[in-house]
């Protein structure tokens, strides 16, 4: 643990640990475009492109929200809750089309950690009570 992980109350600290697994997710699944943009069709090959990019473009800001956040950083809080925001609507989208199990789990995933962002001990930890 680093000295700061050592000061900050355990829900900050978790916080900030799932939303770095959430920029290794986006930087995976970046990967997994990455390989189909090679394998697209010409006529689908900007959306495709453009896809990744937002993908990696997602994984970078999501690194950047949770170093502010790890840094104490009162208005991180925000961008972390509308990322989570992001992921449970993400859920629902693939709960409806995709894989049921996926969808539930990137929900519940999204409200933990949309939780643990805005519980007092958090709150107090980053200045906001």
């Amino acid at each position: 643990m680093t000295p700061q992980e050592l000061d900050s109350p355990a829900t900050l600290v978790w916080a900030v640990r799932l939303l770095f697994a959430e920029a290794v997710a986006l930087v995976v699944l970046a990967g997994y475009l990455l390989v189909l943009d090679f394998t697209a069709d010409a006529t689908s090959l900007v959306v495709a492109v453009a896809l990744t990019g937002f993908a990696v473009v997602a994984a970078v800001a999501v690194v950047l929200v949770a170093r502010a956040l790890a840094r104490r950083s009162a208005h991180a809080r925000g961008p972390a809750i509308v990322v989570q925001l992001f992921v449970i609507a993400s859920g629902g989208f693939v709960l409806q089309t995709g894989t049921a199990w996926i969808g539930v789990l990137a929900m519940a995933f999204g409200v933990g950690v949309g939780l643990l962002c805005v519980v007092p001990p958090t709150t107090r930890a980053l200045g906001l009570d």
